[in-house]
């Protein structure tokens, strides 16, 4: 089912600039007190690692997906055979004093280096349950972020982040919403930092040929362009490369005998990763294809930014 069927976007009653007055904020609260509260809705919420909350999805079919209101990162998307394709670093901590290494971790406001930290603050900060509810019968979570005094020590700008969730039997679908909230235009960069299980030396990534690339390897601060001329991209090293206006359908193959469609709407640009001998501990176990939004989006007061992001088994 594509994203377009599902109909994910969310309701009028549920807009960034609408709260109904009955609604909970969930950041802070105690994890037991909530636990049970969505789960005839497929939603539950528990302790996860370092006692952090997360949100569990289960669907119908037995598929699951972790999210921890930790960063909004989702760490698990098991299918009902208990496969999980997506990864987290052995080196990953759970106790907020980093981001968490690995799932879907967010890139915002800032894609990579910059005047503020690496990949932007939203990837370490809690997030908190909006809504929930059941869409065509798959549970489905909504995420959200305002801007706070630590965002703004950095970043100074009010904004209103939504992020919805929802899952199904073979896809895990995702919808960003970024608002300005402010007096005053912003402009940013973004970026779903999705790391996948695989097996790097049969990884094979297609969808890319023709696309101008930005070449990190062998100087980040100096990016080589170029363009993909290759129908299949591998990973027999260090990779890590930007493909500008990127198609909205990309194919991965994990080396592991899955196929996984990744397909989006106004993600313009994919990025590949993977550390090498960087990280030797964990290289050979994953690969990171990304959907980001490398040039700067520039929204004026009340404007919104939208994009989509499905991850289906093929």
């Amino acid at each position: 089912m594509s994203i377009s069927c599902m109909k994910i976007a969310l309701p009028t009653q549920y807009s960034p600039c609408v709260r109904p007055a009955n609604r909970q904020r969930y950041r802070g609260v105690a994890v037991a007190s909530l636990r049970g509260d969505f789960a005839t809705l497929g939603v539950s919420v528990t302790e996860g690692e370092g006692n952090l909350p997360k949100v569990v999805l289960t669907s119908p079919s037995g598929s699951e997906a972790d999210v921890y209101l930790y960063g909004g990162c989702i760490t698990s998307w098991r299918l009902a055979n208990g496969k999980d394709l997506l990864f987290v670093r052995p080196d990953a901590v759970f106790n907020k004093k980093k981001p968490i290494s690995g799932g879907i971790p967010h890139c915002f406001p800032q894609f990579g280096p910059g005047p503020i930290q690496q990949h932007g603050f939203a990837r370490n900060v809690d997030w908190s349950v909006f809504d929930s509810e059941s869409v065509e019968g798959n549970p489905g979570v909504t995420l959200e972020l305002k801007d706070d005094s630590y965002s703004r020590s950095m970043w100074d700008f009010s904004f209103h982040a939504l992020y919805k969730i929802i899952l199904s039997e073979r896809s895990l679908s995702t919808e960003l919403i970024i608002k300005n909230t402010d007096k005053k235009p912003f402009s940013f960069t973004t970026a779903l930092h999705t790391y996948f299980h695989a097996s790097i030396s049969g990884v094979k990534v297609r969808g890319l040929k023709g696309c101008k690339t930005l070449n990190k390897d062998p100087d980040p601060t100096n990016p080589l362009e170029g363009v993909e001329e290759s129908d299949v991209v591998s990973f027999p090293g260090f990779v890590d490369c930007v493909y500008l206006d990127a198609p909205g359908e990309l194919n991965l193959d994990n080396g592991l005998g899955d196929n996984i469609l990744i397909s989006n709407t106004n993600w313009s640009d994919a990025v590949l990763w993977n550390p090498h001998l960087q990280m030797e501990a964990c290289y050979k176990d994953f690969v990171c294809v990304e959907n980001a939004k490398i040039r700067k989006v520039q929204l004026e007061p009340d404007q919104s930014w939208t994009a989509t992001q499905e991850l289906r088994i093929a």
